[in-house]
């Protein structure tokens, strides 16, 4: 029985070794035949290797070992990934995820920390016509019409409805309109605020009138005339450089509110600005001036505005004055006359001598009568900026118009890119007031910062909103302005590698001119930088890079001084003398004017100065051959044969260290350098016209009588600044 038991053992044991080894070292060598063949062996094995046992208990004492190893051969016959869970998985190529030990969560006891509001990043590829568009915004509107608008999909306006702060149940809930801006500016897109005057009280509200007209055409003394005043008087020059609002009483008992805006052709911004917030626009022209440039640029932004015009041809009582003339001409220039079956009045009128001032305000106020102007009296207001300036003990203020609603003081606005909480409102006679009705001007103070002329006021409920929407238009404006840069410089890269592959004659080297612009408001400070930069010219860059209300200060210096600029200082007083020391420490210029007229030609020379010019050639004398004079070379040491040309100097003069032209028959047959030229056998520089020479062509020998001989010289021409009688300047190269 001994020997019978070791024999079976020993066939299932080495059968069993080499199936393991053969599995685990080569997989591919196990075939499908060979398996089938251990399963029909081992079974049989195991059965008569138990029968030689008389028990259970005693088969399991002496060979339970093979019953593990009968386990491990079914596995090794399973799959090679059984093989993997049991023996060495990285050998068969296989990544088991290895058991870890858990570790519970500790749970964080800290207050929750405030963070500041991050915009999410959009789903979608950026697309820069999405800041060129403006969509209109309501109160009450739902996301899916915002999304429909904005161009956008419902998950990623609630996306950033979330962050916000918002709480979103569904897509048809309504928003607030301070809420929906925010998400139209985190889109990308500008917004147009519409305000609807159901359920409030429309009440009659006084005209809004502007005064436009060209420079020196009588318009603010006009307005002297009707209001008993003398503002030309107090501005310098005589000239209106700024933008004024006030109310006029009618002798009727009517009152209407008046812009004032400046006719130079540096304020057009003002003028488009006084257009855009008015009922009514007073055309003045000067009857003995006639139609002039700004007459014609007013007339456009009237018409772009669409606000009814009235014509004002003031100057009537000077002798040179001729009103049918200016009627021809305001009429071939498309208005519509009522002497000419138009619609358009026409006032004749004297600011001097008051005539014609009753039929003016008549013409007001029928055209408004027309026009049935009412205004919303109740809810929050809203207004327009005209101008904006800082004082010294009261801060950033602005200068604003009611257009609808009630302005009140306390109340918590968002101005532009700033926001703040209005601390005080006084009328233009500096009387406050705690409320400001519609076309009512008022001065708002307790801004933050210092807004841009031509922002809208937004009345907003709370200090957190008014701040949210603040810091949503500060990002928004940035991301415009870098845009604006980066499409500006990618214009000027493309332009000079164009200018770079055209032939022609070399290009003199831009230089740039960097300014920093102080001004007494900021309606003025827009208008000098416009100017300035209407003066770009391909020779001279000009450079703004910065400009702000109020005096000159230690950080403009210090600024100038590290980008090499000067400053411009418009209608400011002048700086202390700590302000002067250090500026001529640093060598930083400062440049203070008070009419516009003179700021623009100083600036205008300065950049004639700066400007490196164009190298020409031009034609500095001729002379005429009348003899040729031989000189043979005796020697190898005298040198070669010389041929003398005799010539007399027609016109200009003859300059030894200029370049030659020889012409034949109208030709050009040589250029070259002077080697000799002498006068009555003496050498000289330079011969004048009616004058007889000697004269040597470099390598030139081949003189004919008759010949003429251009004198060439090189000029630096420097660009020209011109000025317009209008007002408009240039620079031209």
């Amino acid at each position: 029985m001994a020997w019978r038991v070791a024999g079976k053992k020993g066939t299932l044991i080495s059968l069993t070794k080499e199936l393991a080894v053969r599995s685990r070292h080569a997989p591919a060598s196990v075939s499908k035949t060979d398996l089938e063949k251990a399963q029909r062996k081992i079974p049989l094995l195991f059965g008569q290797l138990q029968g030689c046992f008389p028990n259970a208990a005693q088969w399991k004492s002496n060979y339970g070992s093979l019953l593990m190893c009968r386990s491990s051969i079914r596995y090794f016959h399973a799959s090679l990934e059984a093989l993997a869970w049991k023996k060495e998985p990285e050998a068969l190529g296989l990544k088991i995820q290895k058991k870890g030990k858990f570790k519970k969560r500790t749970k964080d006891s800290s207050p929750p920390v405030e963070a500041p509001y991050v915009p999410p990043k959009l789903k979608r590829v950026a697309n820069s016509s999405l800041s060129d568009r403006t969509v209109e915004i309501f109160e009450g509107m739902t996301i899916i019409e915002l999304a429909k608008r904005c161009g956008e999909s419902i998950s990623v306006l609630q996306d950033i409805l979330i962050n916000v702060g918002e709480k979103v149940d569904s897509e048809y809930d309504p928003l607030g309109i301070d809420i929906a801006e925010l998400v139209a500016m985190e889109v990308g897109v500008n917004v147009r605020r519409l305000h609807s005057n159901e359920g409030a009280e429309v009440l009659p509200r006084p005209p809004v009138v502007t005064v436009m007209g060209h420079v020196d055409h009588g318009k603010t003394s006009l307005l002297d005339a009707l209001r008993l005043t003398s503002v030309a008087a107090k501005e310098a020059g005589g000239i209106t450089q700024h933008l004024g609002a006030f109310v006029v009483g009618m002798p009727s008992g009517a009152s209407i509110t008046f812009l004032d805006t400046p006719g130079h052709a540096a304020f057009s911004a003002m003028r488009q600005r006084g257009a855009a917030v008015t009922d009514i626009v007073v055309l003045v022209v000067a009857a003995d001036d006639g139609v002039m440039p700004q007459t014609l640029e007013a007339m456009s932004h009237a018409k772009a505005a669409d606000v009814p015009i009235v014509v004002a041809v003031n100057k009537c009582d000077k002798p040179a004055a001729n009103p049918e003339r200016v009627k021809i001409q305001l009429a071939t220039e498309g208005l519509a006359l009522e002497e000419m079956g138009g619609d358009i009045q026409v006032v004749e009128v004297s600011a001097v001598t008051k005539i014609g001032l009753d039929k003016l305000e008549e013409a007001l106020l029928l055209q408004a009568e027309l026009m049935d102007l009412k205004s919303r009296v109740d809810g929050p207001a809203q207004a327009y900026v005209v101008e904006a300036r800082v004082d010294r003990g009261r801060g950033p203020l602005a200068t604003a118009i009611v257009k609808a609603g009630t302005l009140v003081c306390g109340q918590h606005v968002v101005v532009g890119t700033e926001w703040g909480k209005i601390r005080a409102i006084r009328d233009m006679l500096g009387k406050s007031t705690d409320r400001a009705r519609p076309a009512m001007p008022v001065e708002i103070e307790g801004l933050k910062g210092l807004p841009m002329a031509g922002d809208d006021i937004t009345v907003v409920h709370s200090e957190e909103r008014a701040r949210m929407l603040s810091e949503g238009r500060k990002k928004k404006f940035e991301k415009d302005r870098l845009r604006k840069m980066q499409e500006e410089k990618s214009g000027a890269l493309i332009a000079e590698a164009n200018s770079e592959d055209e032939e022609g004659e070399e290009k003199p080297k831009r230089v740039e001119m960097t300014m920093i612009v102080k001004a007494d408001v900021q309606g003025t400070v827009q208008a000098v930088t416009d100017a300035l930069k209407s003066l770009d010219s391909p020779q001279v860059f000009v450079n703004i890079v910065h400009g702000g209300v109020g005096p000159i200060s230690e950080s403009d210096v210090d600024l100038a001084q590290a980008c090499g600029a000067f400053i411009v200082g418009f209608n400011i007083r002048n700086p202390p003398s700590s302000i002067n020391q250090a500026a001529t420490q640093a060598g930083v210029k400062i440049k203070l004017h008070r009419v516009i007229y003179h700021l623009l030609e100083d600036i205008g020379n300065s950049i004639v100065e700066k400007a490196p010019g164009t190298f020409e050639t031009q034609v500095a004398g001729e002379a005429q051959v009348l003899s040729i004079f031989e000189i043979k070379g005796r020697s190898k040491a005298r040198g070669e044969d010389v041929k003398i040309a005799g010539c007399r100097v027609m016109d200009g003069r003859l300059t030894k260290s200029s370049t030659m032209r020889l012409l034949r028959s109208g030709e050009v047959v040589f250029e070259g350098c002077c080697a000799s030229l002498k006068r009555e056998k003496q050498d000289v520089e330079a011969v004048g016209k009616g004058n007889e020479c000697g004269l040597v062509i470099q390598n030139w020998v081949d003189f004919k009588v008759g010949d003429v001989i251009q004198c060439l010289e090189q000029v630096n021409r420097k660009p020209k600044f011109i000025s317009s009688q209008s007002g408009a300047v240039r620079i031209e190269c």
